[in-house]
């Protein structure tokens, strides 16, 4: 699973929760520096979170989801944020975001969701 954060702490709480289920975690602190990660193993799952500095979740999943990645055009994306504004929701799934969890992160949804996911 890719996760992508600009802080630190929040991968290494992801992290944790997932690897204590199984889930090998790849990270990037920036958008643009997830497009390789994800690029180069089609069975990450990549994790956005909504506020980056090199390119936000919500500019990122458009990018994945574009005709530019044809790679990344199947990819699931579970967005992740903190700025939980209403419609949020709305504008990550219309961006091309898979699903949609907001910090702080229920750990019971987030491997539910990720499991969800991983299964098809």
């Amino acid at each position: 699973m890719l996760i992508v954060d600009d802080d630190m702490r929040n991968i290494f709480a992801l992290s944790t929760v997932l690897e204590d289920h199984d889930m090998v975690i790849v990270s990037a602190d920036n958008g643009r520096d997830a497009i390789p990660h994800a690029q180069g193993a089609a069975r990450h799952r990549h994790c956005a979170d909504g506020h980056h500095d090199a390119g936000d979740g919500r500019q990122l999943t458009p990018c994945a989801r574009s005709a530019k990645i044809p790679k990344l055009k199947g990819l699931p994306i579970i967005a992740v944020t903190a700025k939980a504004m209403k419609g949020d929701r709305e504008k990550c799934i219309e961006a091309g975001a898979w699903d949609y969890l907001s910090k702080p992160v229920d750990t019971e949804q987030m491997l539910a969701s990720a499991a969800a996911w991983l299964h098809r």
